[in-house]
């Protein structure tokens, strides 16, 4: 079976310093490890990936079943020149597995996983795709009670490829009420859409995530209407995410999005760094012009060189990637308190809770959406894109 699969095209990079030979070969060990540990995160029973492998007392396990985190798999395989689908599926391929995905859609009843599945429908051109958007428009993204991470997820598949399948008029509410959630006065993105209740807590604090999404979303969108507005927004939230970034390449996880100002700085995620904070600085840049390239690679080096944990979350015995570096506390004490404190004053901040509870915890765990979106930032088609640094389709 041959692959339908096609993605956005990517452009060269801008003229600049390029990567060097260390971050190259960094890019290298990311993109076998993926590739490698993929296969294992198949659940052969369902045809979909699992929820994370996980280890313990009795080595590591895979855990569970995610039509998300299969839909983003899907969204890095389809990104690749090369079809990846026989070391992965063996005998299937990632057309049936995505077929697979948009013959249940009809019983998600979950914005997120409905968004991502017709994304992967439209990334992969499959001819049931149009079930999805059916679902998605259902479940009315526009409206309601919505994460602002699900509606940038709807925004970005009705913007992907929408030669092959849009609604313009869906896709157009929802850009606006995206737009809606951002501050401009802090350039970040709140962590919900307007309407939508949270907890008086946490009502003004906003994650990493909640940036990378939109910032992602609104360039697609830009790329498919021209609208200036999304374009200029994105920009700008990709400029502030950067000046952001810790000095080691961290990028922090929770912010007060009324100031922009850094909340809690962990956990800090391995996603984020090589996978996540990438594919939307490159997208950004792909459909909003900009250099991000300096601080995208300073964010991989840190996976590599974490000042926190040194070299151990890349671990290529293991052939995984582990999850996170956390700080040993009780549950999610630190970040209660940031959040508590910011809120009686935007300046308040609990002191000292870097040497109460230090930043040293390793999370033992790989999710495969993790790997996905890895693959979808450096793919091998946007390393051809670039001249390849040197790096051969062999090599990567």
């Amino acid at each position: 079976m041959t692959s339908t699969a096609t993605t956005n095209p990517v452009s060269a990079p801008p003229a600049g310093e390029c990567p060097s030979g260390r971050q190259i070969e960094r890019l290298r060990v990311l993109r076998r490890l993926a590739i490698a540990a993929l296969p294992r995160m198949l659940d052969a029973r369902s045809g979909l990936f699992g929820w994370c492998i996980r280890r313990g007392s009795r080595g590591d396990r895979l855990e569970g079943q995610s039509q998300r985190y299969t839909a983003i798999v899907l969204l890095g395989l389809s990104a690749q020149r090369q079809d990846l689908s026989p070391g992965i599926f063996g005998k299937g391929h990632a057309d049936e597995c995505c077929d697979r995905l948009l013959e249940r859609v009809d019983k998600l009843d979950n914005l997120g996983d409905v968004a991502l599945t017709l994304w992967a429908g439209v990334a992969m051109r499959r001819r049931h795709a149009k079930a999805a958007l059916d679902r998605l428009k259902d479940l009315s993204p526009a409206e309601g009670a919505v994460p602002t991470v699900e509606l940038a997820w709807a925004l970005s598949a009705l913007s992907f490829h929408p030669e092959f399948l849009t609604d313009e008029k869906l896709a157009r509410a929802t850009a606006k009420r995206l737009k809606a959630t951002f501050n401009a006065d802090s350039a970040l993105f709140s962590h919900h859409a307007a309407g939508t209740r949270a907890s008086a807590l946490r009502a003004h604090v906003s994650c990493f995530a909640d940036w990378v999404y939109p910032v992602q979303a609104l360039a697609f969108y830009h790329d498919m209407s021209r609208d200036a507005e999304a374009s200029a927004m994105a920009r700008r939230a990709g400029d502030a995410m950067i000046t952001r970034q810790g000095p080691a390449g961290q990028w922090w996880w929770h912010y007060d999005a009324r100031t922009g100002r850094v909340l809690e700085k962990y956990p800090v995620y391995s996603v984020h760094q090589e996978a996540m904070a990438p594919m939307a600085l490159l997208d950004l840049m792909d459909r909003c012009g900009g250099d991000d390239r300096a601080a995208i690679f300073k964010g991989v080096d840190w996976i590599f060189d974490a000042p926190e944990c040194g070299d151990r979350l890349v671990d290529q015995q293991a052939g995984l990637i582990w999850r996170k570096v956390a700080r040993y506390e009780p549950g999610k004490l630190v970040r209660g308190l940031q959040a508590g404190a910011s809120l009686l004053h935007p300046s308040l901040r609990c002191p000292l809770v870097g040497a109460v509870f230090p930043a040293r915890k390793i999370d033992y765990e790989c999710r495969p959406y993790h790997l996905g979106w890895l693959l979808y930032a450096f793919s091998d088609r946007r390393l051809d894109a670039w001249g390849g640094w040197g790096m051969s389709n062999a090599e990567c």
